[in-house]
């Protein structure tokens, strides 16, 4: 596009931006994003226009706006989670697609390879672990694994394993994508034969009652993760205008608010494995909610709320 019409196309907007200097901050935040990319356009096409000089000024003069009064960084890290985050998602909306597109096509070839091999859960879970769980079957206990260790050491193990497998399923998409299928690939056969093995015993409702207390978040922050890792390899697979290079280092910054963004829905799922989901005895409707609540928001968060903040983005 010509400069010319760039500019005609948008003055009207830019003009009525840069009157805001007092507007409610959920608007402000919605026209800094929309200004900051009518800026990156500008310096990609236009670079030492007097354009690009202008719009650099609108930017300024619109985050001045956002963060004054504000203390710290308090302010940037709710607008992170409340704006950012949910416009990332929704930019990076194919992705999380794919992700999870991945995920259950590999979870539904882990149950039917349990379900036609015998010996696949042990090859995927390992024998100490089937073993163990048959004896715990055979007590009456089936989830007692959740009990062996103490609430504070499981929540630390546990969040920093789940911290680990995200990381790696992010930085692994620097291999051109494959990286995180790999990691769809692994997570995906390991969950389907691990819930194939529940059913083959008649312990599939409760299996789910029980485990998807803290399974909801956990699965979510993986596949999330594993978009991450596709947005990574994205930006090396598909420059479009940019160079590689550039390409690169925008997806990769992207990527890693992905990541850092949904450490707390880490967080989250780890108490809830460590102090929650032991409590194997708590009535269905207890663990309906949390199991119905974190699925809710997880859908709310990631897809609906992106949405709406885009559309209303958009006026």
């Amino acid at each position: 596009m010509r400069e010319a019409l760039f500019v005609k196309q948008n003055s009207e907007k830019w003009k009525a931006y840069e009157q805001l200097h007092r507007d409610s901050p959920d608007e402000l935040a919605d026209r800094f994003i929309d200004i900051t990319n009518d800026l990156a356009y500008a310096k990609t096409f236009y670079p030492n226009s007097k354009t690009t000089a202008y719009l650099n000024g609108v930017a300024a003069l619109l985050h001045q706006s956002i963060y004054k009064n504000k203390k710290g960084n308090s302010g940037r890290f709710i607008s992170f989670w409340q704006f950012e985050l949910p416009l990332l998602f929704y930019k990076y909306r194919r992705q999380l697609l794919y992700a999870f597109l991945f995920f259950v096509f590999f979870s539904l070839i882990g149950a039917l390879s349990a379900k036609y091999d015998d010996t696949f859960v042990r090859l995927i879970m390992g024998d100490g672990y089937v073993n163990m769980t048959n004896e715990n079957i055979a007590k009456g206990d089936p989830f007692a694994v959740y009990k062996t260790q103490g609430e504070f050491q499981m929540f630390f193990s546990i969040a920093a394993n789940n911290t680990y497998v995200m990381l790696v399923s992010f930085v692994s998409g620097i291999f051109l994508s494959i990286g995180p299928v790999f990691a769809m690939l692994r997570n995906g056969v390991m969950l389907g034969s691990f819930e194939y093995y529940f059913f083959s015993k008649g312990l599939g409702l409760e299996s789910v009652l029980v485990i998807w207390i803290h399974g909801t978040l956990e699965i979510s922050a993986i596949i999330i993760a594993g978009a991450a890792g596709l947005v990574l390899g994205h930006g090396l697979l598909f420059p479009k205008t940019y160079t590689r290079m550039q390409a690169f280092r925008s997806s990769a910054k992207d990527g890693t608010k992905i990541v850092a963004g949904i450490i707390p829905i880490v967080i989250v799922a780890a108490f809830f494995e460590s102090f929650v989901t032991r409590h194997t005895e708590m009535p269905i409707w207890l663990s309906s909610s949390i199991l119905g609540g974190s699925l809710l928001f997880i859908i709310w968060y990631v897809i609906l709320y992106p949405y709406k903040l885009n559309k209303r983005k958009q006026l």
